[in-house]
Parts: structure tokens; sequence; C-alpha cells
């Protein structure tokens, strides 16, 4: 096991020999750290806090710390990472409250950029890519392959659909389309397909198509939203589908 001699490991805590742990890293009683992680330097991990596998701590993130929430009571509340992440510079995750469902979750294969922040209770999917200073409210959904830039920050209770791209400086308030771009310009809007994106996801020409007549009828006629999902409901493919139940499934309505 390879841990500096300034790192403090507090009774209780849980730390494979695969693991290392660098200058001036603290981890509390609960955690439990998977296999073949590293923290660089000056890492925190507090709190009930789970680890998988193979991830990558940089200096003076935070993981599992209190939320800042002014009903939090100290209550024993946990955090959830999966495996594989990289967790850059100043990140900080907030575990979870009793009134949020008492557990902040990250999936596998995401990267957080520098000072990102991810307030409790939110549920961050799998290959999801955070950009610089991206900030998470309390209970936001981010799914799987979603990409949000930075200094973007994202209102409580909002889903950010998967494979959509958003870009910096946007301020989400509303839930956004899976595969689209969304950005701020003058106010936020739906741009249509996030086609390079999904090609480098491996999505055929004929899905990507797809895609794009059922955006073309949301955003681009002169159809209302109920109008254009009985449209869209004509479209053949999986991908349609999912978009016209994501629109359906919203509470805050959706960014056109």
């Amino acid at each position: 096991m390879s841990i500096h001699p300034s790192a403090v490991i507090a009774a209780g805590a849980q730390v494979p020999e695969s693991s290392t742990v660098g200058p001036f890293c603290t981890i509390g009683p609960d955690v439990v750290l998977g296999e073949n992680c590293v923290l660089i330097s000056h890492v925190v991990l507090d709190g009930r806090t789970r680890i998988g596998a193979g991830n990558t701590f940089h200096p003076f993130c935070a993981v599992g710390v209190a939320p800042q929430d002014l009903k939090y009571g100290g209550e024993p509340t946990a955090t959830e990472i999966g495996d594989s992440n990289n967790v850059r510079e100043s990140v900080t995750i907030s575990r979870g409250t009793v009134g949020g469902g008492g557990v902040t979750r990250i999936g596998s294969g995401c990267l957080l950029m520098t000072s990102v922040h991810i307030g409790h209770d939110s549920l961050v999917g799998n290959h999801c890519i955070l950009a610089n200073a991206a900030t998470l409210a309390g209970h936001v959904v981010i799914e799987d392959y979603a990409t949000v830039g930075a200094f973007s920050p994202v209102h409580q209770h909002c889903t950010v659909g998967r494979y959509a791209f958003i870009g910096g400086g946007t301020i989400v308030t509303q839930d956004v389309l899976p595969f689209s771009k969304t950005s701020s310009r003058r106010e936020n809007k739906a741009f249509g397909v996030n086609s390079v994106g999904l090609e480098r996801r491996g999505f055929s020409p004929e899905r990507i198509r797809a895609l794009q007549k059922a955006f073309r009828l949301l955003l681009v006629s002169k159809l209302n939203t109920t109008q254009a999902l009985e449209r869209m409901r004509e479209l053949e493919g999986d991908d349609v589908a999912l978009l016209v139940g994501f629109i359906e499934r919203s509470e805050r309505g959706v960014i056109k």
C-alpha cells in the first residue's frame, strides 16, 4: 500500500492495498475506497462514501462532504461513486439529505473538470462530462453521456437528458432535451440534434436522420408542442420514442 506519511486515514476507513494515497489527504472513518484508486494530494473523502475501482482524485477535491443545505442536521446520509472516474482539482461533491433520498450518486467513466460542484441528492449517470465550474444544485439528474459546459449552473430538480450537450455559460432552469445541443444566446434554446456527439458515440446516419426529422417537427415547424408530439409518434425508432417519452415526463417543461 502506498500511503504518504502526511496522509490522515481514520480508523474504520477501508483502503485497499492497490490504492495510492498522496500527501495531506484525509479519509474519514466511514469511507470505503475501491481498488486501484489514486488520491494525488490534499484530497478529502468524508461521510458515508462508497467509491468504486480505478478512480483518480486530483488535489483539493472534497468528496462526501456535508450538504450546503440549512435543513441538514448531521444525518448519516451517503455518497456513491462508480468506477473509472476522473475527478479534477477543487471539485466538491456533497452527500445526500434525508429529504432528498439520502444519497448523491455518480456513475462510472465520468470526467468532472476543475471546480465542478455536485450538490446534494444529485444523480449523475455514466460517461458524463461536467466542464470547469459546472454547478449542479440539489436534486439534479444528469443522464448518461450528457455534457454540461463550463460555468453552467443547473437549477434544482432539473433533468439533463442523455447524450445532450449544454454550451458553456448556459443557465439551465428547465429540463434539457436528450440528444440536443442547448446553449444560451439571448435565451436558452435547443439548436437541434447533437449530431457530432452522436456520431462519436457510434450512432448510424439513419438514427441521426430520424432524430433530425423529430427535432424539425419540434423546433422548426409551426406546430405547438402537443401537435409536434402527435407527429413525432408517427416516426420510427427507439431514439425518437425516447425523445417523446422524455418530453411527456418533463415536469418543468423543456428548452426549445
